[in-house]
């Protein structure tokens, strides 16, 4: 894989969900993941991968692989801030991290790092990236 650190999408923000805040009074991990699989859909879409791409060509990117590291919580009323970042690719995978930050404060929340698959939907087998 080659590494590819100076390519990112444009940074987006949204606003945390009410029922994504758990009986401690913060984030639950679950919509923690949620979010960032959000982040993976703008990403996609943005390198020309995303819905559209699975609707004309029946291949999409299924995740392989995901680790989270949370940092600092959440709590409600908080507006999250993501970027992503490629960390490389070869034929068939894409490397990638999403970072979260407070949208306000600008603290780090937590990373999720992806690895995904290209597959052809049809065979349901990896295939070559276009």
């Amino acid at each position: 894989m080659s590494h590819t650190d100076s390519w990112a999408p444009r940074p987006w923000q949204t606003a945390l969900e009410d029922d994504w805040i758990d009986f401690n009074g913060h984030m639950n991990l679950a919509y923690y993941v949620l979010a960032f699989d959000h982040a993976t859909d703008r990403f996609l879409h943005h390198i020309g991968l995303g819905e559209a791409y699975f609707r004309r060509a029946n291949r999409s990117v299924f995740v392989l692989e995901t680790h989270v590291v949370y940092h600092r919580e959440m709590r409600l009323g908080d507006r999250m801030r993501f970027t992503t970042q490629l960390l490389g690719h070869d034929a068939k995978r894409l490397h990638y991290i999403h970072h979260m930050y407070h949208a306000t404060e600008g603290f780090l929340s937590a990373v999720n790092e992806i690895m995904g698959l290209h597959v052809d939907m049809a065979a349901r087998r990896s295939a070559p990236m276009p």
